[in-house]
């Protein structure tokens, strides 16, 4: 199969099929996907031990003894710890790929400005959960295990840390920060199809930060409170970024739509 073959895009103004028809697609685009996904999957595994000193470095940041001080307590701990990386590190650098093979078979079925939001939304998000991702790893997750290791000592416990664990905590927190970054993704969405308004945001404002709280708390690999302000905070900020946007959306939209803010008007009463 031709690369070119391999990514070809479906005709927009392709007929309607029958049912197996779609399921066919459907099927086509899960196999390109897991290809896909098993070639980043393998490339990744072939440079497992670059990738297990690029996860090792908010450690080595902390304190550079600590990363020797990792045991492995499993047989097959190198094989199976490696095998959980590659699949992470192969789903992150092959989700633009995953993301085209899902439009190709999503978006012929929407109208032009229904692609155009999906798309700008797809990218955006992309962006944002890379956004958050990194700034788990090279601001807060450091700084969560210096907290948990001084934490440990000032119990009279000697922090000894297993790879397992260390690699499992550093994947969740990372991919929990990554998650919780796609905020805006969802509510500028809801803002977009109009089911949410800045009004209604400003209102439910306190509600909104209650609940942002208790994502938090579950999706963050970890209950203490530390954890759950530096996950909790910047998606208040990110909320508050939402309103002003929102705003704009609303303001642009009513600007651009022909006889916007006629149709409120109430009729004259005798």
């Amino acid at each position: 199969m031709s690369l070119k073959k391999f990514l070809k895009f479906r005709d927009e103004r392709d007929t309607p099929k029958p049912f197996l028809e779609h399921v066919e697609d459907l099927r086509g685009m899960v196999v390109r996907m897991a290809i896909a996904l098993g070639i980043c999957m393998t490339l990744a595994f072939v440079f497992r031990g670059v990738l297990a000193s690029f996860v090792q470095a908010p450690l080595l940041a902390v304190d550079p003894g600590r990363v020797g001080n990792l045991q492995s307590l499993g047989v097959a701990d190198s094989m199976t710890i490696s095998f959980k990386l590659a699949f992470y590190a192969g789903l992150v650098v092959s989700f633009p790929v995953l993301l085209y093979f899902l439009a190709e078979f999503v978006l012929p079925a929407l109208s032009k400005k229904e692609r155009r939001v999906v798309l700008l939304a797809s990218i955006v998000g992309f962006g944002l959960f890379l956004g958050g991702a990194a700034f788990a790893f090279y601001a807060v997750l450091p700084a969560a295990l210096e907290f948990f290791f001084q934490d440990a000592q000032m119990m009279q416990w000697r922090p000894t840390w297993t790879v397992g664990e260390y690699y499992s905590f550093t994947t969740q927190f990372v991919l929990a920060f990554g998650l919780a970054f796609e905020l805006p993704v969802v509510v500028l969405a809801l803002v977009k199809v109009g089911l949410l308004e800045h009004a209604q945001m400003q209102a439910t404002r306190p509600y909104a930060i209650v609940v942002i709280f208790l994502l938090a708390a579950v999706i963050t690999p970890t209950p203490d409170i530390f954890t759950l302000i530096l996950m909790g905070a910047p998606m208040v900020l990110l909320y508050e970024a939402c309103i002003w946007i929102a705003r704009w959306m609303e303001s642009r939209d009513a600007l651009t739509t022909p006889g916007a803010g006629h149709n409120d008007r109430k009729p004259d009463r005798d």
